[in-house]
């Protein structure tokens, strides 16, 4: 067992500050500095040891208070500790700081502030927890720029097993608000979280969550309102199952992009349930984008999805924002049922599929799709294009869909 004793060396970070850091037996409590003559403390240095003294095997608190985050956290080797999180943590706006520093995490050259790896993690936060990214510093900065190089994912899982986050609030969120990497078993509930700009610059990227490369990933119980995707499954995500999602302002349950992979390597998801999930003012509802690459998506089910002014609620393509390749792409997209999806559409297009004619589309099907144009006189249009087995998939086509149909509308059509 540890004794009990404060790390005095901290002091040194603050002046006369009391001892930010108790250790007693295999549980690490951690409390915020205080400011000094109107300056931020870095509480950093002493949450990175209160993990490195209990990250295994044991229990790291940090208390009620307001915690200053100036430097990345990097800890892939927990094992076996339960983390409780009373308080705000706060990252600083040195954002020269963070372009430089954060943390790689191979896709598509994301970078993140804080990442978490290891087996048999739990972080709780009590719906006190508090996650601010100083966003609007973020957003300002990147002028409406898509993806910006060493802009940090707020909370990154890499190579974690065995994890369960549950009661955390996210507010301003530098980029996307999660990623899970790497990673299986996997559970994550009651999450709030909202990213919206108060500038004439959108807040661009602020997804609530991605999973890629990962397995059995349970989402439960969140709130998300930000400026892209709520809830996207990426390459090589299997057994995802999401419930009980309210989605504000974004493109809500999306399995994508996937297919864009560099020397064409493959992306696979499969067995992926979107289950009860209310996509309010959004841009999409239930939906699967893909790039003409390679890979395979199959067996994906949205279920009971509730679409209230939805710009175009149901919609699948096979070449995401380049309109390139769409009919050669060999990137098949099998087994998706849209069943219970009701509500309304900005405009008077309800689905619009276009799958690839060198891969058409199989296993699709309706049931239970009502779908209604906001203005409540158009009448709604469903598109079509290379769905093989149409005929008998209740999928009520009115028309073709084109190749370079457009994810978001500004208008009838």
């Amino acid at each position: 067992m540890k004794s009990t004793f404060f790390l005095p060396a901290l002091l040194a970070l603050v002046g006369g500050a009391s001892a930010a850091l108790n250790v007693t037996g295999s549980t690490c409590t951690v409390t915020p500095l205080e400011s000094i003559n109107g300056k931020e403390p870095d509480d950093t240095p002493q949450i990175l040891d209160a993990f490195k003294q209990c990250g295994k095997n044991g229990k790291v608190v940090l208390t009620e208070g307001l915690f200053h985050i100036g430097q990345i956290m990097d800890l892939k080797d927990l094992q076996n500790v339960g983390v409780e999180i009373h308080g705000t943590l706060r990252w600083s706006s040195d954002i020269q700081y963070w372009l430089r520093n954060s943390i790689g995490v191979e896709y598509a050259q994301r970078s993140t502030a804080w990442r978490i790896g290891g087996q048999d993690i739990s972080i709780r936060g009590f719906g006190k927890a508090l996650f601010d990214g100083q966003g609007q510093l973020w957003y300002d900065e990147n002028r409406g720029g898509s993806n910006q190089a060493g802009r940090p994912i707020s909370l990154t899982l890499w190579h974690a097993k065995n994890v369960f986050i549950d009661g955390i609030t996210w507010r301003q969120s530098q980029f996307w608000h999660t990623f899970v990497a790497y990673s299986e078993n996997v559970t994550m509930t009651n999450l709030d979280m909202n990213s919206t700009s108060n500038s004439q610059w959108s807040t661009v990227n602020t997804d609530g969550t991605d999973t890629w490369n990962s397995k059995d990933v349970f989402i439960k119980n969140w709130t998300v309102t930000c400026g892209d995707d709520c809830i996207a499954v990426k390459g090589n995500s299997t057994n995802i199952r999401v419930s009980n999602v309210h989605c504000y302002e974004s493109g809500c349950a999306v399995i994508g992009s996937i297919g864009n992979n560099p020397g064409n390597a493959p992306d696979y998801v499969q067995d992926v349930t979107f289950d009860n999930i209310t996509c309010t003012h959004s841009s999409n509802a239930a939906w699967i984008k893909t790039y003409s690459g390679s890979g395979r998506v199959k067996n994906v089910t949205f279920s009971n999805i509730r679409a209230e002014n939805v710009n175009q609620p149901i919609y699948v393509t096979s070449c995401i924002y380049t309109a390139r390749g769409c009919d050669q792409s060999r990137l098949p997209i099998q087994d998706v049922r849209w069943i219970n999806v009701t509500g309304t559409s900005r405009y008077n297009i309800a689905s619009a599929i276009h799958c690839s004619a060198s891969s058409p589309c199989s296993g699709f099907s309706f049931e239970n799709v009502d779908i209604t144009p906001l203005d409540g006189k158009s009448t709604p249009k469903y598109l079509c294009s290379n769905i093989n087995g149409q005929s008998e998939s209740g999928i009520p086509c009115t028309g073709t869909c084109p190749a370079d149909w457009p994810q978001q509308l500004s208008g009838n059509r």
